[in-house]
């Protein structure tokens, strides 16, 4: 291995805040000065990406988490090319950086998905041909069995990275394939397009009510610290979000929820039934997808 063991099991990663900026595009494209991807450390260990909006107005979140033996990259971005989104590039640099830290041999690194729409699968491509890396398909049937899910879709799948060990459930609702990750060693929980701070378009509204039910259930306890979505779409002024294909969100709310906003939606859920249909709230926005 070439150096000792981090130890992901033991002492948590301390707790910390989310008060970033991140960027979020710009009035003009032609004085568009940020980064293709803005890069956060959260910690030495962990990594949060945003594509910039003047790539591709989505903006999504990507995550990147080192274990000992490897490191996950969950999600790969809106843009398949590596010229106008050059993620490759950027996580072949954050690997690099963290094995000059902690170097050892043979380490890996993993791509997986919180679900296969193409603002979440587009970058792929650029790590079909890395070496020491497996990329799973986000599509239902390579992803299920991947994780165990096609035959136990109510299974906590788990994936160790070496010593760091994700908890991973099938949430299904949004998509078909939706997944999400807890990672205990941050206290995050990384729900895709499930649960984020914008309009929560619902495919399957049994399946999503089952799923919001199922995430409550698994982070009673848990230690969670932040639930992190893949976008942000709403604006500071409660109940009022960017109109999709917006450039320019100068003042969107922040990234990260809490568990209480999980127990929100279930509640909401509830009342409404099995009538599918449009509610607002402060952070999000019930929209079913009919």
């Amino acid at each position: 291995m070439g150096t000792s063991l981090i130890d992901f099991g033991g002492t948590a990663s301390e707790v910390r805040g989310l008060d970033v900026r991140w960027i979020h595009g710009s009035e003009s494209a032609k004085h568009n000065t940020d980064p293709d991807i803005q890069v956060h450390e959260y910690d030495e260990h962990t990594f949060v990406l945003r594509q910039n909006m003047a790539v591709n107005y989505e903006a999504p979140f990507l995550f990147l988490l080192f274990g000992n033996e490897r490191a996950v990259l969950i999600d790969t971005g809106a843009t398949a090319s590596a010229q106008y989104f050059p993620l490759r590039e950027t996580v072949d640099g954050l690997v690099g950086g963290w094995l000059e830290r902690n170097p050892r041999d043979g380490y890996e690194l993993l791509v997986l998905h919180t679900h296969g729409h193409g603002d979440h699968v587009a970058g792929d491509g650029q790590f079909a041909a890395r070496p020491d890396t497996r990329l799973v398909p986000a599509d239902r049937d390579a992803a299920w069995a991947f994780f165990g899910f096609d035959e136990d879709p109510d299974a906590v799948a788990r994936v160790d990275l070496g010593g760091r060990v994700l908890e991973c459930l099938a949430t299904p609702g949004h998509h078909a394939a939706a997944v999400t990750f807890h990672d205990p060693w941050t206290g995050f929980l990384l729900t895709g397009d499930t649960v984020y701070p914008g309009r929560l378009y619902i495919q399957d509204w049994a399946a999503f009510a089952r799923s919001i039910g199922r995430l409550v259930d698994f982070c009673e306890g848990r230690a969670v610290t932040h639930v992190l979505g893949c976008h942000i779409e709403m604006s500071v002024k409660p109940g009022v979000d960017y109109p999709i294909r917006y450039t320019y969100q100068p003042h969107e709310v922040p990234l990260q929820l809490t568990v209480d906003h999980l127990r929100e939606i279930r509640a909401a859920m509830a009342e409404m039934g099995d009538v599918p249909r449009r509610r607002v709230f402060p952070l999000f926005i019930l929209s079913p997808d009919v």
